[in-house]
């Protein structure tokens, strides 16, 4: 079957910009009769059914953004939320924020509801499931329709967009080192399936510290959770395997999780083994001990995402290609009483 014609394949194929093609199909004023015939002619051809719906979007400004996340109870995602609201706001935007709860099929839903007119464009972060089965067609179709797409924190290159990203391999590899630093010579690793992005390059900078201190890697002494509800009992069971004196945790609940399964085996923390987490939310400052964590800065996060989309909103329309930007944000080790 002859896959879809988009409006972007279109703008492409006739060296004109994917509004263009739009305003042409739908006999605006502002494009020459010439370019209306050219455009319709093409569209005929190759059958083109335009999205409503998508069309809509684009060319009805309702000053609101979608917001799609993973999860609502996550600290980073709640400073996220903050950051989009608090510049979107300034910015005489109005933000609607929807649950994926890691559901692919959640995710899909949330898309198509928002996509019925009521939003300008979209920022989110993708969810678990969405990145397992590595299907964005969802996403791709919006992108294609010429709506605004930016991604934060779980990003994949498949899709181009905008991104706002910390540098997850840079953090990581500051926390292994300071394990290292104070003296561990066993440093075991909790993290998620590589298909998770953020895990992947967290574990990335775990291997990138051993590798520049010389120090070996052994599979045993990392574990990879693919389900969270279980991840108490595998957390448990795993710091029985090994006499660990480090581990680094990819996110502030392993790390807990692990602190408090260290305890049961009557190990003391950090004078028996050093914790190290990743994010620096609520758990992190409140837990005993005070975690040594990452700062995951994710009001910042959010403002730089809310700025990207909104730059695109507010951006008069060229005949030019798409461009787009990947803004990186740096992360700091925030030292406390879980490490020596």
């Amino acid at each position: 079957m002859r896959p879809k014609l988009t409006l972007k394949q279109i703008a492409r194929e006739l060296d004109v910009s994917i509004s263009t093609v739009s305003k042409a199909l739908r006999d605006s004023a502002e494009i020459s009769e010439d370019t209306k015939q050219k455009v319709k002619a093409f569209a005929k051809l190759y059958n083109y059914k335009p999205n409503n719906i998508a069309l809509s979007l684009k060319n009805r400004k309702t000053k609101t953004i979608g917001l799609i996340v993973p999860e609502i109870v996550h600290h980073f995602f709640t400073t996220v939320i903050r950051g989009i609201e608090e510049y979107a706001n300034e910015k005489g935007y109005h933000v609607m924020v929807c649950l994926s709860n890691n559901s692919f099929d959640k995710e899909v839903i949330n898309m198509e509801m928002l996509a019925n007119g009521s939003i300008d464009g979209f920022i989110l972060s993708i969810s678990k499931e969405t990145m397992l089965k590595e299907d964005y067609h969802h996403i791709n179709e919006v992108i294609n329709q010429g709506m605004p797409v930016v991604m934060f924190d779980r990003v994949v290159d498949q899709i181009k967009c905008d991104k706002v990203v910390i540098d997850d391999v840079e953090g990581a590899t500051k926390a292994v080192q300071h394990l290292l630093d104070t003296g561990c010579k066993k440093v075991g690793l909790i993290t998620t399936p590589d298909y998770i992005n953020v895990g992947k390059l967290r574990t990335q900078g775990y291997t990138e510290a051993l590798n520049k201190n010389r120090m070996p890697i052994h599979e045993k002494y990392i574990l990879k959770i693919e389900d969270d509800s279980n991840s108490e009992e595998l957390i448990k069971e795993f710091v029985k395997t090994e006499d660990f004196d480090g581990i680094f945790a990819v996110n502030e609940e392993y790390a807990v999780q692990a602190i408090s399964a260290l305890r049961k085996t009557e190990k003391e923390i950090p004078e028996d083994v050093s914790v190290i987490g990743f994010t620096d939310g609520v758990i992190s400052k409140n837990f005993i001990p005070k975690l040594t964590t990452v700062n995951q800065p994710g009001t910042e996060m959010g403002r730089q995402a809310a700025k990207l989309i909104i730059d695109k909103l507010e951006k008069p329309e060229t005949e030019e290609e798409e461009q787009y930007q990947t803004i990186e944000i740096k992360t700091n080790l925030v030292k406390r009483e879980s490490t020596r």
